[in-house]
């Protein structure tokens, strides 16, 4: 793990690992960790359906929610995958589908109702993909959203993203690019950075590890509270990837080099925190 400092553009500040976890331990009562799920806890697979989390990642998540006031996963996941790749774990929020669904602590999902209307929508939209679009496109239907993969055959994705930026504006959809997927969702305003702002009014520090380009917005959501609130501590962690170029890296005050390093790196910070 090593501070950020791509090309001439200097980091959002400077900042060591060991600088963010002293500060860390003097507010962990209001202390939030936010974690991205692919990219970030689990390595990317082929198959998105695969995609399992680092044990040690894992691990670490599971003793840290007994040290932090709070441990929450952010992703373009539906919550239903997420409950079940992390059943392991107790005491962790989700929130899937960019905060289009949030597990309460008593299991209950809730759905934002102006998305619910947008259902039939997808699922049209996903027979229409898979008729469609050329062989070789992986077409993943997560209910409020549908994620256009083209990881197994990278020459497809002209061909994809101009065939998903005609869908969207036939149907007034919205759409998310990330590692080799263009997603389209609903039209309703809901994204990471919104939730990490809300999540973090109240907190005095937090910290957000993130892969890809949609996590951007919610570093920008912990920027936006220092600045709101002096004695408020944010941390930026990026998960180093050759797919997103220097975008998500040269907006973190640090990075890691793989979700299994991010594990080594949870689990050292568990023993400096307790």
């Amino acid at each position: 793990m090593r501070p950020i400092n791509t090309g001439e553009q200097p980091p959002p500040r400077s900042l060591t690992a060991e600088q963010a976890w002293r500060a860390t331990a003097d507010r962990l009562e209001g202390c939030v960790l936010f974690f991205d799920f692919d990219g970030t806890l689990a390595p990317v697979r082929d198959d998105p359906t695969a995609v399992e989390p680092a044990p040690k990642a894992l691990a670490a998540i599971n003793a840290l929610t007994s040290v932090v006031q709070r441990v929450a996963i952010v992703s373009a996941r539906p919550v239903e995958f997420l409950r079940d790749r992390l059943a392991s774990v107790e005491g962790v929020d989700i929130y899937g589908l960019y905060g289009l669904e949030h597990m309460l602590a008593s299991g209950e999902t809730v759905t934002e109702e102006a998305a619910l209307p947008w259902v039939p929508t997808m699922a049209e939209l996903t027979d229409r993909a898979r008729a469609e679009l050329p062989e070789g496109t992986l077409v993943e239907y997560k209910r409020l959203s549908v994620a256009l993969h083209w990881r197994t055959a990278p020459h497809l994705a002209g061909v994809v993203e101009q065939w998903g930026r005609e869908q969207a504006e036939r149907l007034g959809l919205r759409l998310q690019v990330g590692r080799m997927v263009l997603e389209l969702k609903p039209p309703v305003d809901r994204d990471k950075g919104m939730v990490i702002g809300e999540a973090v009014r109240s907190a005095s520090c937090a910290w957000y590890f993130g892969d890809d380009v949609s996590d951007i917005k919610a570093f920008a959501a912990l920027r936006a509270r220092e600045a709101a609130d002096p004695d408020f501590f944010g941390v930026c962690v990026a998960v180093a990837n050759p797919e997103t170029g220097d975008e998500v890296s040269t907006a973190a005050d640090l990075t890691i080099e793989s979700p299994e390093a991010l594990g080594d790196f949870l689990t050292e910070a568990l023993h400096r925190l307790t």
